[in-house]
């Protein structure tokens, strides 16, 4: 839940209350003041950037403040709690006393998921194929310095001499590969994105830089 105060400009309470911290009942709850709210102020969270840009598209004025500077303020008030959290952040809101951050757009926000996801998932691909070498290695089949493109290939003609380890290395092998294949498309995805970009398209222009980091 989220707390939520709204003021008048000479520090009166107009209202004071609590909503689902999702866009929908936070809009609903402002709504009413929706032509007469100067300012909404949004602490930095991880839910931030997302009610951010849902208070923005629904068309209110709002700032997502910087954390540390705001428990400072918060910090003087003589009750800690969510909702005198709130007043202080509405008081902050009237005086202009705090500092903004930049809120990523949803745009943004999207590009930053896949980035992740794509670590994540590589870092997880990478991961089975040191498990393949380590099993094999303990039956002293080693792959060796191979180049990625040539893994399956390597694995598959050892397995050939040594049928036995397929039922233990084939369902991994065969987990590897796709994740390769997804690889490559997410890849070929995010290349596309990246020279539809101004910044990203000045920094290829460096020797060595790509698409993808």
């Amino acid at each position: 839940m989220t707390s939520i105060c709204v003021v008048e400009a000479d520090g009166s309470s107009v209202w004071e209350g609590k909503a689902e911290s999702e866009p929908v009942p936070l809009v609903k709850v402002l709504s009413p003041w929706r032509d007469k709210i100067a300012l909404v102020g949004i602490e930095a969270c991880p839910l931030s950037e997302w009610l951010y840009g849902a208070l923005v598209e629904s068309r209110f004025q709002i700032v997502c403040i910087e954390t540390r500077h705001a428990q400072r303020f918060l910090s003087s008030r003589p009750n800690k709690t969510d909702r005198s959290d709130a007043r202080g952040i509405a008081e902050m809101m009237r005086l202009g006393h705090y500092r903004s951050v930049h809120a990523k757009s949803r745009a943004s926000q999207l590009l930053r998921t896949t980035l992740i996801a794509r670590k994540r998932f590589v870092d997880h691909m990478l991961a089975i194929e040191d498990t393949i070498r380590g099993l094999m290695k303990v039956h002293e089949l080693k792959l060796g310095a191979v180049h990625r493109s040539g893994f399956a290939a390597r694995v598959e003609t050892l397995l050939a001499d040594a049928p036995d380890f397929r039922m233990a290395i084939g369902p991994l092998l065969e987990a590897r590969n796709m994740m390769l294949k997804h690889k490559a498309l997410m890849d070929r995805q995010l290349s596309q994105v990246a020279r539809k970009d101004y910044v990203c398209k000045r920094l290829m222009t460096v020797s060595g830089v790509g698409p993808l980091v």
